[in-house]
């Protein structure tokens, strides 16, 4: 399972013209989920996101994980996350999860998500999906479970 995080001052996700999800100050997690996944990987990657040192401590270091920056976490789902790009110019989706592993996985992250931490919202799995956002820094990690 993969995330590519960023953080943001403000994320929204949109589908049909209706916002679904939205935060201001924290991450927002495109989440892919392959075929070897399982709960252990989404409950490592779910410790990783509520506390990979990303946000700025009194000294603008960064030490401060998403919980003490009191941040939002914004999940949404992205099959394209994990494919494979290293021959040819077409990318390969062999290793992605079939549609219904990965709704199920990401469906668990998020619930897990929502048990870890109160300010949780998400995109909608499947769906063509208008994201937003204001990125912070800019500030990008790619983390694996």
């Amino acid at each position: 399972m993969k995330a590519l995080i960023q953080r943001v001052k403000s994320a929204s996700v949109t589908v049909n013209g209706d916002v679904v999800g939205d935060i201001n100050n924290g991450l927002l997690a495109l989440v892919g989920v392959e075929k070897r996944d399982s709960e252990t990987e989404a409950d490592k990657l779910l410790h990783k996101l509520l506390h990979y040192r990303v946000f700025s401590d009194a000294d603008g270091k960064m030490n401060h994980n998403l919980q003490q920056a009191d941040g939002g976490l914004l999940l949404v789902s992205q099959f394209t996350l994990v494919a494979d790009t290293r021959k040819g110019l077409r990318p390969s989706f062999s290793s992605a999860a079939p549609p219904g592993e990965g709704e199920r996985l990401f469906n668990y992250l998020v619930s897990q998500a929502h048990a870890a931490w109160p300010k949780v919202e998400t995109g909608q799995f499947g769906a063509d999906m208008q994201v937003a956002l204001v990125n912070d820094g800019p500030v990008t990690f790619l983390l694996e479970s």
